[in-house]
């Protein structure tokens, strides 16, 4: 299957539910009607829910692609053993290589069991010898299900030091699995139901997309900055 191409309205709406899902969640109060989500840019949320959106895109524990003068940040919602989010992985360089103004955070969401869980934590580990971008792309790039042989072949096809990051999985394991402990209550929080899932400034998008639905997302929460 291709990656689906979304309207505008359709980013507004996404853009509108998950205002009035963190709205709910932080005890907010009311969003707008669902019609009017496409004649506004800029969904209303309450300040403890634009404190939350805060919190999903600024994380110490997440690794995050940051150009300097950044003026959006995109949060990848994605679990290793995704086949979508595999997909969705040369979109999001793409955009990355045709908008140097864009940040990127991986909320790394493992929901498809121990090998998910295990490359999550292997590839936020590498974040601290500075290989995440090529681990990241190396296990993206695997074939098949991702398994204990498959993370060492991904990690040596990154130039990770491994023994450096076995340490750093014991070290840094706190700071880790309290990353993901706050990805999944986000994610529960905006009731995601699986990965992909891409946050643009104040636009969550479900599912994979293509390049053009990302730049259309990104134009929007440029203007809603």
């Amino acid at each position: 299957m291709t990656l689906k191409r979304m309207s505008m309205a359709a980013i507004l709406l996404a853009a509108l539910v998950f205002a009035l899902v963190l709205t709910m969640q932080s005890g907010g109060g009311v969003s707008p009607a669902p019609e009017a989500a496409a004649q506004t840019a800029a969904p209303a949320m309450s300040e403890e829910a634009r404190r939350i959106r805060r919190e999903i895109q600024n994380d110490p524990g997440a690794p995050t692609v940051a150009p300097k003068g950044y003026d959006v940040t995109v949060v990848f919602f994605t679990d290793y053993q995704c086949p979508y989010c595999r997909k969705m992985h040369p979109v999001l360089d793409a955009l990355m290589r045709e908008d140097p103004k864009v940040r990127v955070v991986y909320r790394d969401w493992p929901i498809f069991g121990a090998d998910s869980v295990n490359a999550a934590k292997a590839a936020m580990a590498s974040q601290y010898q500075k290989k995440h971008t090529a681990f990241n792309a190396a296990l993206m790039q695997t074939s098949g299900r991702i398994t204990p042989q498959a993370i060492r072949s991904a990690a040596n096809r990154a130039g990770v030091d491994w023994n450096r990051l076995q340490a750093d999985l014991k070290t840094k394991a706190p700071t880790i699995n309290q990353t993901l402990a706050r990805t999944s209550r986000f994610a529960a929080m905006a009731r995601l139901t699986g990965t992909p899932a891409v946050l643009v400034g104040p636009y969550l998008i479900p599912g994979a997309v293509d390049v053009a639905t990302l730049k259309e997302a990104v134009a929007l929460a440029r203007k809603a900055n």
